[in-house]
């Protein structure tokens, strides 16, 4: 039987454990093969999880203050001043050139030198965005259009970046973002899981969390 129990790595596991094995030296043999295998070393992977959590702590720090304010009930405030009417005007929010359209009546509303990405069409109404600084609405009304220009204060500004309504640069932050902050989480899973003395305390942890997550989401 011992001729067939062969590592993953080519070596005989017997040679090791001349004297008989147990579930204990197999446990033994494939944990210290497994790390020489590993391509970071404990170490290297402890210094870029730390690393990590450092860059993306600011993104920590907006995504926690802002969603815990708005659970709080502080949900931020716009000011709102409608700047421009007119009845000899329409747009089709199915137009396949809403963009220069609504530029167009932008600077018939006398609004110059404004830069946006794209809009957002919500029923009768048009977004401009990015909405986590001042932005315009387009109300399509059934007598013609108004243009409302809007002014977030920083708890609505910091809530439309949460909310991913931000400038293009910044989205992709946020998935870079997400991807790290993940790894950040699995690798601060596998060293507690990975070493002896916070094995137990690790998991304890890790299955507290996963049950009352449970509990509170069914």
């Amino acid at each position: 039987m011992h001729n067939f129990l062969l590592s993953a790595f080519g070596t005989p596991i017997v040679k090791f454990f001349p004297e008989g094995l147990s579930i204990r030296h197999l446990a033994l043999y494939y944990h210290g093969n497994f790390q020489k295998e590993l391509p970071l070393t404990r170490k290297q992977l402890l210094t870029l999880h730390m690393y990590l959590a450092a860059f993306f702590a600011p993104a920590v720090f907006l995504v926690a203050i802002s969603g815990g304010l708005y659970l709080a009930g502080i949900k931020g405030s716009v000011e709102q001043d409608t700047i421009y009417s007119s009845e000899d005007v329409a747009i089709s929010a199915d137009s396949s050139t809403l963009k220069a359209d609504v530029t167009a009546l932008l600077v018939n509303a006398g609004v110059e030198s404004y830069d946006y990405e794209y809009i957002k069409v919500k029923g009768n109404s048009l977004y401009t965005r990015p909405t986590s600084k001042d932005y315009y609405v387009i109300e399509l009304l059934q007598t013609g259009v108004e243009v409302v220009h809007v002014r977030p204060n920083l708890q609505s500004r910091l809530m439309e970046l949460h909310k991913g309504h931000g400038p293009s640069a910044f989205k992709i932050f946020q998935t870079a973002f997400s991807v790290g902050l993940l790894f950040v989480i699995i690798s601060g899973l596998f060293l507690g899981v990975s070493a002896a003395r916070l094995r137990r305390p690790t998991l304890l942890t890790v299955s507290a969390g996963a049950l009352i997550f449970a509990m509170l989401l069914f």
